[in-house]
């Protein structure tokens, strides 16, 4: 399915904006086309709008890229020079992390997305990241640690692409955990013939088993051991749906044909063969279809929204967005919302938090349900969404 942006319509929403200095009210125009709606109650008076608050949580971070929630209150956050924050969602407290690995920050790499599991009593740390490999090139890198109070300990490498490269664009970086496989998405590196050549690692989403046990190698004997799918440009977005078990990625197209995919072991998403998007030049990249051999995304949108970071909404606090997806956009500096039809694919969307915190470079869901925030700025941060009791 394709989507196109618009809007039918205008009222003013009354938010909450709390930060460490000041406590303010701030009237924010919304589309009538969002489904995320403040909630309304008619009295003699006319309309009144319950709150939702937007706390700014911590200090200010540059250009914060990943976050990964480690319980109830604690977070990491990554910021793309290269620093790595435990924050407090609670008490606001803040401390940097020593012991990252040295990053190449250049455009649009750097440090870029965290996960986190949970072992025996240990919280070990997985970094993803661009990696200097030589004076001028660098390999998306995947970097494994304990973390222990203020420090990560024993950190090493588990993965580095095979594909190094001088180009500053394209590394994906996006992390997943499930049953102690760690899956990570390596965007093409602005070479986009990588996405089709299955013995390297540029353009795939990858999967790497945890110790103890050992990678399995990939389905077919002429990819590289650790590719499962192939065919991708620069995917910034990796989820399960914890109720399907399926493994979902966004990714950017060129101009235009950003999508939505459901990735399957084995399987050629397309890029450039395929491809939804036009040159910036204008013209086609490749077959606006999928011919056999090729997975269909599930959603896309023309024009492009530059879409990063992705979480399933399954909380209780905002009930109105329960089985939705929340996308977050670098373009338009909102919060996509998807809606899913009965066979748990998209249908159709809105969008929330328009120009409200910057450029959404990562999405988080809290077990209270509450929502967390990246804006990617010079002077961005973490911001918790949550209804006023």
């Amino acid at each position: 399915m394709t989507n196109s942006i618009s809007a039918v319509g205008q009222y003013s929403w009354v938010f909450l904006m709390v930060n460490s200095r000041q406590l303010y009210w701030l009237k924010i125009k919304a589309s009538l086309y969002t489904l995320f709606y403040i909630m309304l109650v008619t009295t003699s008076c006319g309309v009144l709008a319950s709150e939702i608050s937007i706390a700014r949580i911590g200090p200010p971070l540059e250009h914060p890229w990943g976050l990964t929630s480690l319980d109830s209150q604690r977070v990491l956050v990554t910021t793309r020079p290269g620093s790595l924050y435990l924050i407090n969602t609670s008490t606001q407290i803040s401390k940097k992390i020593i012991n990252t690995p040295n990053v190449v920050e250049y455009r649009q790499g750097g440090l870029l997305d965290v996960a986190s599991q949970k072992v025996g009593n240990e919280t070990v740390v997985f970094l993803c990241y661009s990696k200097p490999v030589s004076s001028s090139e660098s390999s998306t890198a995947v970097f494994r640690a304990i973390l222990d109070s203020d420090r990560l300990v024993n950190g090493s490498d588990i993965f580095v692409s095979n594909k190094p490269s001088r180009s500053g664009v394209h590394f994906g970086c996006r992390l997943a955990i499930k049953d102690n496989i760690l899956y990570a998405s390596v965007g093409d590196r602005g070479e986009r013939n990588n996405a089709q050549n299955p013995r390297n690692h540029s353009g795939t989403i990858i999967h790497i088993s945890l110790p103890p046990a050992k990678t399995p190698r990939s389905l077919n004997k002429n990819w590289a051991k650790e590719i499962y799918s192939i065919g991708h440009r620069n995917p910034q977005g990796l989820v399960f749906n914890d109720r399907t078990g399926e493994l979902w990625s966004h990714e950017h197209g060129p101009r235009g044909g950003d999508e939505i995919n459901i990735i399957s072991y084995g399987n050629n998403y397309g890029w450039p063969k395929v491809s939804y998007g036009k040159e910036y030049i204008g013209g086609d990249i490749g077959l606006n279809y999928s011919p056999k051999g090729f997975t269909d995304p599930v959603w896309k949108w023309t024009p492009s929204i530059a879409p990063s970071g992705m979480a399933f909404y399954y909380g209780n606090m905002f009930p109105e967005l329960r089985g939705k997806l929340l996308i977050g956009s670098l373009k338009f500096m909102r919060l996509f919302v998807v809606n899913m039809g009965k066979n748990g694919y998209p249908t159709s969307e809105t969008s929330i938090l328009k120009n409200v915190v910057g450029r959404v470079r990562d999405v988080e869901v809290l077990k209270d349900g509450s929502i967390l925030i990246l804006n990617d700025e010079q002077d961005g941060g973490l911001f918790r969404i949550s209804r006023v009791k």
